[in-house]
């Protein structure tokens, strides 16, 4: 994959002769399992839904319908953009192309909050449901099944796409039991699920809002496509495709259970501290519940693998566009020849995370909350100036209704970040401005650094 030379003063270049391209090994069917492990239906409904349970109550599914809806634009951005901007950078590759790199500097910080916390805690989740079977200390599971996912991270993509396929299979029949289950053993009225209430209130527009931050964290791995568009076969057909593909079906592998949940449990102060695992085995039996169990460990598995694959290539592609020291580029930015995985940033940024394993991350829940919010803004408000003369590739596909679907997503996403609390704005506002700092001490001074990297057939 040759690439064209651009002087450093714009937002695109070419890399140095060192590190290698990514391989395009993988079609619409690969990139889509591994796009849906990353949404991890079973993961997400039994790790990410239970605490909006808490909050939301029967409004639970409302929020997360509403968040689905919010999904659909953003992923109408993320295809243009993904196809405009094949690079394994993602969301910041896309935004310095189209619109400055400092802007592009500040959505890749948002990305390393997002993928530094993530993994550590649905990983340390592993325990709860290994105990069906073995007790384990939180951070010690979490911090194997680490070390495990990034030796897998370490093989090329054809071979994690079908592994991580096998286990979407083993939790995509969890969460269909879990949902036949709940449709058969229903004692509440759907009307419940319109008018959100928890215990003795109901739950107000407010709240709702509130709540699609977490709501859209647990159907935002759709946009794992963009960072693996670098790696697929015709990205202009193929991105698109799988983004679309992902967020279908997750959107209803989520909802459906969701559903099947709210309607079954007795009353809507049920849903307040529910344990998912202890509810199923009382709708069957016990061996039901170690089954189900397992197979949600299973899934936690696959989707650590992913996330591993996922943020190793962020590392990989800020190295290559020259973002730290020199020495600290050329190490990281080392593609292996065998497997064609970028193998040095896969393992820094396994065993990373392996190590945040043993470190209270509680209080960063709501940071990644916001953090997604932030990239979808990031996103969205770039597709508005995606269409300028210098973008009008014939390879690019373009979003329909445009430029409303991005205008009406800023907003929304807008309002739902003015809703979050204080602390959770204002962490994340301190990770921006000590990231600002480096850039204006740092990468500003140097135009040969921070220089985004586009892949071209």
């Amino acid at each position: 994959m040759p690439r064209t030379p651009v002087p450093p003063s714009t937002a695109t270049a070419t890399t140095p002769a060192g590190p290698r391209s990514l391989t395009r090994s993988i079609g619409v069917g690969g990139g889509t399992l591994l796009t849906l492990s990353c949404v991890t239906p079973a993961s997400s409904l039994f790790v990410l839904v239970p605490p909006l349970f808490g909050d939301l109550g029967t409004g639970t599914a409302l929020t997360i319908t509403l968040a689905v809806l919010l999904c659909v634009g953003v992923a109408f951005c993320y295809s243009e953009l993904g196809t405009l901007v094949p690079s394994a950078g993602g969301e910041y590759a896309m935004v310095t192309t189209v619109a400055n790199r400092f802007a592009g500097w500040l959505t890749f910080m948002l990305s390393v909050i997002v993928i530094l916390v993530v993994p550590p805690i649905i990983a340390i989740g592993v325990a709860d449901y290994l105990a069906a079977a073995v007790a384990i200390d939180p951070s010690v599971a979490g911090a194997i099944v680490m070390l495990a996912a990034t030796v897998m991270g370490l093989l090329n993509l054809r071979s994690n796409a079908w592994i991580t396929g096998i286990f979407l299979v083993i939790e995509l029949v969890a969460i269909f039991v879990v949902a036949l289950l709940g449709f058969t053993h229903t004692s509440q009225s759907p009307a419940v699920l319109v008018k959100p209430s928890l215990g003795t209130g109901g739950i107000g527009p407010i709240a709702v809002i509130a709540g699609l931050a977490v709501a859209l964290f647990v159907v935002q791995g759709f946009s794992t496509a963009v960072y693996l568009a670098e790696e697929m076969r015709e990205p202009r057909r193929t991105v698109v495709r799988t983004v679309f593909w992902t967020l279908g079906v997750s959107a209803l592998v989520i909802l459906v259970p969701v559903v099947a949940i709210t309607l079954a449990v007795p009353d809507a102060a049920a849903l307040a501290g529910l344990d998912l695992t202890a509810l199923v085995t009382s709708w069957s039996n016990s061996g039901v519940g170690v089954a189900i169990s397992l197979c949600i460990a299973a899934a936690i598995v696959n989707a650590v693998i992913v996330m591993v694959i996922q943020n190793s290539r962020v590392l990989f592609a800020s190295a290559r566009d020259r973002a730290w020291p020199e020495p600290v580029n050329r190490v990281m930015s080392v593609v292996g020849r065998r497997y064609g995985s970028p193998w040095v940033a896969t393992l820094v940024t396994g065993l990373s995370e392996a190590v945040l394993c043993f470190v209270p991350v509680d209080t960063l829940n709501g940071v990644t909350g916001v953090a997604v919010v932030a990239l979808y803004l990031s996103v969205a408000a770039a597709a508005l100036g995606a269409r300028r003369a210098a973008h009008r590739k014939p390879h690019v596909w373009r979003m329909p209704a445009w430029p409303v679907v991005p205008v009406l997503a800023v907003a929304a996403l807008v309002y739902i970040l003015v809703e979050q609390s204080a602390l959770d704005l204002g962490i994340t506002a301190g990770v921006l401005l000590v990231a600002a700092l480096y850039w204006w001490g740092y990468l500003r001074r140097r135009p040969e650094r921070w220089v985004v990297t586009v892949p071209q057939d």
